[in-house]
């Protein structure tokens, strides 16, 4: 049977405090990518941070908080230690001979490499030695987002999460794979992300109707 496509939700009219709870912001491909390009320009940590960040869904503190045995370069994985409730994931980390923005291989690679010996666990460490906090990542985002000349509901880390989530229900990913892929322990957690007109539903009735009759 012939189902609907999804769309990424966009922002509702905020006619009440559901509404406006419900409303998020996501980056265009286009967008995501002229971030990366301006974090790689300003720095290797940043440029990786953000990527992971996009690639497996990850709050600011999640990001931030990624310690050395949390990546696995050998096996090439990740394991997130996710908050608000959500599933502990382990993921693959990939390669991306499309697009070199998108390798996260080469971009943790290269950021170990420079990553300074401080005694410190954290994957992601600041300019002072230590753990990167989630106001120093905001801060970093904000000013990368800016200057990638991304509007200002674009310009806060979060977006990173909701981008995953349209780019993978825009590819018509299944939901329990998106939800996988978000670590949603609930599927109405993932639910937030999709939006279906009228008309797409009256086209998934009329494919399924026709395939019968």
């Amino acid at each position: 049977m012939a189902t609907a496509k999804v769309m990424p939700m966009l922002a509702r009219k905020p006619n009440s405090r559901a509404a406006k709870r419900t409303t998020m912001s996501f980056l265009t491909p286009e967008e995501l990518l002229s971030v990366l390009k301006t974090a790689r320009a300003r720095s290797v940590r940043d440029w990786c941070m953000i990527l992971l960040a996009y690639r497996h869904g990850l709050r600011a503190s999640e990001i931030c908080g990624l310690q050395l045995p949390d990546i696995d370069q050998k096996s090439g994985s990740i394991t997130a230690e996710r908050l608000k409730g959500s599933l502990k994931t382990v993921q693959p980390l990939y390669e991306h001979r499309g697009q070199p923005l998108l390798d996260e291989k080469k971009a943790l690679r290269e950021w170990m490499k420079q990553r300074p010996v401080d005694g410190s666990d954290f994957v992601f460490t600041s300019q002072k030695g230590g753990r990167l906090d989630r106001t120093q990542f905001f801060r970093l985002f904000q000013a990368i987002a800016e200057k990638a000349g991304l509007p200002a509901p674009k310009r806060h880390p979060h977006c990173l999460k909701h981008t995953l989530a349209s780019h993978l229900v825009a590819g018509n990913v299944n939901l329990a794979l998106v939800k996988q892929a978000l670590g949603h322990k609930s599927i109405s957690s993932t639910m937030v992300y999709i939006g279906t007109s009228d008309q797409q539903a009256a086209e998934a009735v009329r494919a399924a109707t026709m395939k019968i009759f």
